[in-house]
């Protein structure tokens, strides 16, 4: 017995940063699966690229500018007729702690992490409530707990999970469902960069790889996840294979929020 819906093919699937990292790894797995794949973002040339390799359509805008939105869900509609599944990817910036973020910092990482999410979404309810679709919300494990001097990206994330909330709340009795997703680490180009500046910082020999061993020692599976491991929860949640699930929210970071931080000690001192 199959689910209703459950296949993706024909499917009319948006994503935001689709340019890059998770986002390009998402567009590559819904195009693998026969839907209509359209990248956003404020990049032309990686999306192209993306958009180049699986043969979707990329759009360049700022899904944090509300006519920039409304012209880029205009785009896929007049492109394709329908839009049925949106990821709301786009997210970056606020690396700092709170005495260390003025205005101007704490403005971009809200833009970048929520306001993307928001307007975007806010712009293809009415084509996702004709077509009862889904929205993914790509937060992170950071919309769960805080790192170190990451305040603007961490309140972003956990608003994200506020957002997811507030709009399967809405927009479920329209047959809009919207869930979201918590990745841990991520190997992505973005990741990378932080790895290298880490392993460097800290002395490592191996560099980049030393760097993802040491932020993943004490996660359960002793690893990153590739892109491609998120990207196949977000077709999941974005397919009628998850047609009871809205508001959910999924952790996807290898075991890291099972861990009771006090013990680690212990572990480390073979106990």
């Amino acid at each position: 017995m199959g689910y209703a819906g459950s296949s993706t093919a024909g499917k009319v699937v948006v994503i935001t940063g689709g340019g890059t990292g998770i986002g390009a790894a998402i567009a590559e797995r819904y195009a693998a699966e026969g839907a209509h794949v359209v990248v956003v973002g404020r990049r032309r040339e990686p999306l192209e690229r993306v958009a180049n390799a699986i043969g979707a359509l990329a759009v360049e805008a700022d899904a944090a500018d509300a006519e920039s939105a409304k012209r880029a869900v205009a785009e896929v509609l007049a492109r394709h007729g329908r839009l049925d599944v949106l990821v709301a990817n786009a997210g970056g910036h606020g690396f700092a702690a709170v005495g260390d973020t003025d205005d101007a910092a704490w403005e971009a990482a809200m833009r970048a992490n929520l306001t993307t999410a928001f307007v975007m979404a806010r712009e293809s309810l009415p084509a996702l409530i004709e077509s009862k679709g889904q929205i993914v919300v790509i937060s992170s494990l950071a919309g769960l707990f805080a790192g170190p001097s990451v305040a603007g990206y961490t309140v972003g994330k956990h608003a994200l999970i506020g957002l997811t909330r507030t709009l399967a709340r809405d927009y479920g009795r329209h047959g809009v469902r919207v869930n979201a997703v918590c990745p841990g680490w991520v190997q992505t180009p973005m990741a990378d960069e932080e790895m290298d500046e880490f392993a460097k910082h800290a002395g490592f020999d191996g560099g980049r790889e030393a760097g993802y061993a040491a932020v993943t020692a004490d996660v359960p599976l002793r690893r990153a996840a590739a892109p491609a491991e998120i990207a196949s929860i977000v077709r999941f949640l974005g397919s009628g294979e998850s047609s009871y699930m809205t508001g959910s929210v999924i952790v996807a970071d290898g075991g890291a929020h099972v861990v009771d931080l006090p013990t680690i000690a212990f572990e480390h001192a073979g106990m």
